[in-house]
């Protein structure tokens, strides 16, 4: 049996600062910015701390620091090669100090991003260089970005997590689990492996702890996934301190500007009418290319405006069919298994976690989801996933049902249908 973690001693300074933010009445809001160049990734730090809003900062790595090709990142380093992202396993770490000297602070803590399977390198990389918050998982990290056997992935984010814990109570750690392929798969498996991955973190020593939700089609059903992760948080992760991040929407994004804005601001608007304290933002070249920096922080400002402008919701049914589904698949795998891992490699096994659309030979690849007339995502086909029979919704998902249902949200934004609240959305905001 893994032993639980400790109570949480010292709070970390990452989820400090969102903690304090929200206490305040105010999101933060975050970009996805990454440079190779120490001098750019400075000065992208420094103008997302100058932004209009609350803000925190990122690093984000490059591809060949995800995989571990240390090797071609140094050598793109000497070469002067422009990569896309910071390799921070490479670059001494005095220059990441240089980078971060007088920027950040209690007052702009940064988030080190990557999208690592075997983090272990990346995470003694950042400690050494006096960061403390990254984020990942290991479901989260492996099933969508390659072909590492979901096992190693498990070991590698024990080794990991446990790096983490030793350095103290002031580490954070972020699951990506409610991002799983960005799109297509039902909030309820979102939240489920989003507080799997948590409650994993916690058994192995960390208690600075966030939960990650990724904006799917359904304002109304959104804010069900952000409360349900919530309540479930509070069930199962008992002595960490935890919060809820949004991410704006990881599929097709709106190829024209204002569409573009329309998202971020929908999505901006339901983490706060939903309660979760922390947004990360996509800008309007998202469709097209990698954002500038000025981009980004706009992609900040607008999400912050429209944030002051939201309120929180009552929240009506805590019972949800979200909160339902998902606790079912939260039970069922920790039946399996006393240890998080463990209980993890199992229910994949059976099918008891199943990701739609995910081609990964440890995903059984049995379950399929559409969206509703409603715009509610949910199950086409639950393959062997452990939900009682209300829960099954039958319709054969064709190419032409699939290749509609990716492009949904680019569609009615661009077309600005989005714009106006739906009769759904009438009835709980009017």
């Amino acid at each position: 049996m893994t032993p639980a973690a400790p109570p949480a001693t010292a709070l970390d300074a990452f989820g400090g600062f969102v903690g304090r933010e929200h206490a305040r009445g105010r999101l933060v809001v975050q970009p996805r910015m990454g440079f190779s160049d120490p001098g750019r990734m400075r000065g992208g730090l420094a103008a997302t701390r100058a932004a209009d809003a609350a803000t925190v900062g990122t690093i984000t790595l490059d591809s060949y620091t995800r995989v571990g090709d240390d090797e071609s990142a140094r050598r793109a380093v000497l070469e002067g090669v422009d990569l896309n992202g910071y390799p921070i396993v490479v670059r001494p770490a005095r220059e990441t100090h240089d980078v971060l000297d007088g920027i950040a602070g209690p007052d702009f803590p940064v988030q080190v991003r990557h999208g690592s399977a075997a983090p272990q390198a990346i995470f003694r990389a950042l400690l050494g260089a006096g960061l403390t918050a990254t984020e990942g998982g290991p479901v989260s990290y492996c099933l969508p970005y390659g072909r590492t056997p979901l096992e190693r992935s498990v070991d590698n984010w024990r080794e990991s997590a446990e790096i983490l814990a030793r350095h103290g109570g002031s580490t954070h750690i972020e699951t990506f689990g409610g991002c799983m392929l960005g799109q297509l798969c039902p909030p309820s498996m979102l939240v489920a492996i989003s507080l799997l991955e948590g409650l994993f973190f916690l058994r192995h020593g960390v208690t600075g702890i966030s939960l990650s939700y990724a904006q799917q089609t359904s304002p109304a059903q959104d804010r069900e996934a952000v409360r349900a992760l919530r309540r479930l948080a509070a069930e199962f992760l008992p002595g960490a301190r935890w919060h809820v991040v949004l991410y704006t929407y990881m599929g097709l994004f709106p190829r024209t500007p204002g569409g573009a804005r329309s998202l971020l601001r929908q999505a901006a608007r339901t983490a706060v009418e939903a309660g979760a304290e922390r947004i990360i933002v996509k800008t309007e070249a998202e469709a097209h290319r990698i954002p500038t920096v000025e981009e980004n922080v706009r992609a900040l400002e607008v999400a912050a405006r429209a944030a002051e402008q939201a309120e929180p919701l009552p929240e009506g049914d805590p019972d949800s069919e979200v909160y339902r589904e998902a606790r079912i698949l939260i039970r069922a795998v920790l039946d399996h298994s006393d240890d998080v891992g463990t209980a993890l490699l199992r229910a994949f096994a059976r099918g008891h976690l199943d990701i739609p659309y995910c081609l990964h030979p440890d995903n059984a690849g049995r379950v399929r989801s559409r969206i509703a007339e409603d715009g509610r995502l949910c199950w086409a086909d639950t393959g062997a996933l452990p939900l009682p029979a209300v829960a099954h919704r039958s319709g054969a998902v064709t190419s032409a049902n699939l290749l509609s249902t990716l492009s949904y949200m680019e569609r009615r934004h661009d077309s600005g249908v989005a714009t106006a609240p739906t009769p759904q959305e009438k009835k709980v905001n009017p």
